[in-house]
């Protein structure tokens, strides 16, 4: 078990994930025994991860550390800060504390994994404060792209510690719903800030965000020229996005299906703590839709990211069980591909060009706004908190180093700003900050199903992605160990390497290849191992394949053995 190379009297910062990537948030505060997390997200995978469908953070130090552990604070409930709870909780189960709408969305995923009964949750609002025995939590009110978004501030006995989570300075909220709390964040940089480390995301951004009463405008404009169905495609967890699309559907008298599992979640939820206001009379079943003129109609929808099995993919490709594209829909996406969602997302809407559908996208038509604030905001937050250091988190490396340069504009000198890497541990005194020492075990962890018992690792990913460049070769035969004769085959099954009825004359020189590879091994050894056999088989049928095509497949040997000789 790894021990941190930093003195009694330092509190560490370090971050798990969040770093160099967007996505799989997670930061701790560590001060003698005792650990607060901060968020436990998931990053959705790139395409050259083959069958991953999360990439979550290697929880080893936390496992080991577990007694250590104090609570998880959620700073908001989307995907990036709270998917990885789940796996999480199957091998630490501690306290989770967590605004109202995040504490709905936990409680949902919990639920799927049958871990919500022994789960302990706990509702924060932005004036709880959390006591430990040598640290104390409080909260302060932000804005994002989702509701009761919340900055934590962790007081220690050497100072105080901001992680931001997600913000931006929205001071004119749709609905009427509260702006950040200024105040509280320049109360906390009045008091002293002895670490910020704070949201990256528009670091490169050289502007104030756009309100959502912005887009709140635009949606409406949109709206009020489609004289068919729309189809609105949002983030779920996006619940403003979809308080300013129901209410002009309202207006518009229009009535409203929700389709897909996520997008139902949030609705509800919203619902639930007064986000939302749609009448029951105005919610139709997905199978009702027809029963109404198109003009009368807005489908909400899960899927504005391209993902292949969400609701809109399934609508263009014409498989929903419900709904079809028809002559006059519109689809409209409120949102931007995030991070490695752009050929997706660019794939889905060339499919329902192709299928019919008019298409209106989100900044072209002023109907999305950042949930991020621009280089404006960050400056504004660093000189509310007037941090003694200063720490990049959430984004990519060139994001980091953008936000770590602007905050020399507000005073910090370099000596005092930390551009670090998941798992790089940051000591701190009153006085003094160092990178004194790094989590070993801090990495990726590929999970291909639904617990963290389905992870795969990097020899996986790499087979993969071989198997989907080169193909896959196989030699099938039955050997006869006793007599030494082969009993049938040797036959050669071709998928994603050549097309096998183009390609006799390879086939057979690999079939010729495979029946000298057996003979040959029984002529040389009185007795036959039969992994030196398999060995031989991919040798030959490697030189053979890459001589004559340059490629290199992976070559699966199927000898079934009979009569063997023990």
């Amino acid at each position: 078990m790894q021990k941190l190379n930093i003195n009694n009297n330092e509190v560490a910062f370090y971050a798990l994930g969040g770093l160099g990537e967007i996505g799989k948030n997670m930061y701790c505060v560590q001060f003698q025994d005792e650990i607060i997390v901060i968020d436990c997200g998931v990053l959705f995978p790139e395409d050259e991860l083959l069958g991953v469908d999360y990439v979550i953070q290697d929880y080893t130090y936390l496992v080991e550390n577990k007694d250590k552990i104090k609570a998880i604070v959620i700073t908001h409930g989307h995907e990036d800060h709270i998917g990885g709870l789940p796996f999480f909780l199957q091998q630490v189960n501690v306290p989770i504390y967590s605004g109202p709408f995040a504490l709905s969305l936990i409680k949902g995923k919990l639920e799927e994994k049958h871990l919500l009964r022994t789960a302990e949750l706990i509702e924060v609002q932005e004036d709880t404060i959390l006591k430990f025995n040598k640290m104390s939590v409080s909260f302060f009110r932000t804005t994002h792209s989702i509701p009761d978004a919340l900055g934590v501030a962790v007081h220690t006995p050497q100072g105080t510690i901001v992680e931001t989570g997600d913000f931006k300075f929205d001071l004119t909220p749709v609905g009427g719903l509260p702006s950040p709390n200024l105040q509280k964040m320049a109360a906390l940089g009045e008091n002293g800030v002895l670490l910020l480390a704070s949201d990256s995301t528009n670091a490169e951004r050289p502007e104030f965000s756009k309100s959502e009463q912005w887009v709140d405008v635009h949606i409406r404009r949109v709206f009020e020229k489609i004289k068919g169905r729309i189809i609105f495609a949002s983030f779920a967890s996006n619940v403003y996005r979809l308080r300013e699309a129901s209410d002009e559907a309202m207006r518009q008298g229009r009535m409203i299906a929700v389709v897909g599992r996520s997008m139902e979640n949030a609705i509800a939820a919203g619902q639930e703590l007064g986000y939302l206001n749609i009448p029951e009379e105005v919610l139709i079943d997905p199978n009702e839709i027809n029963s109404y003129p198109p003009e009368k109609v807005l489908i909400m929808c899960t899927g504005s990211q391209g993902e292949p099995m969400a609701a809109l993919s399934r609508i263009a490709a014409g498989t929903h069980r419900q709904i079809t594209i028809q002559p006059g829909d519109t689809v409209v996406f409120s949102s931007n591909p995030i991070p490695g969602n752009t050929t997706s997302v660019n794939q889905l809407i060339n499919k329902l060009d192709e299928a019919g559908a008019e298409v209106v996208h989100g900044y072209l038509n002023n109907i999305h706004a950042s949930g991020h604030g621009g280089q404006l905001e960050q400056e504004l937050m660093l000189r509310l908190m007037k941090p003694k250091f200063f720490m990049p988190i959430h984004g990519e490396f060139r994001m980091l180093e953008v936000h770590s340069k602007l905050a020399e504009l507000t005073g910090i000198p370099k000596e005092n700003r930390f551009t670090m890497e998941n798992g790089d541990v940051l000591a701190l005194t009153k006085d003094s900050a160092r990178i004194a020492d790094h989590i070993e075990t801090a990495g990726d962890v590929y999970i291909d199903g639904r617990d963290v018992g389905d992870s795969v690792g990097n020899p996986e990913i790499r087979e993969r992605r071989l198997l989907s460049e080169e193909g896959v070769v196989t030699a099938i035969a039955v050997v006869d160990l006793k007599d030494h004769q082969i009993v049938a085959g040797p036959d050669i099954v071709s998928r994603g390497f050549v097309y096998m009825h183009e390609s006799q004359e390879l086939i057979k020189a690999a079939n010729h290849e495979v029946f000298w590879a057996i003979l040959n091994t029984f002529k040389s050894r009185k007795k036959i191992d039969e992994r030196a056999l398999n060995r031989t088989i991919v040798s030959r049928l490697q030189k053979l394949l890459y001589a004559q095509t340059g490629r290199r497949p992976v070559i699966i040997p199927m000898v079934t053995i009979i009569n063997n000789e023990d």
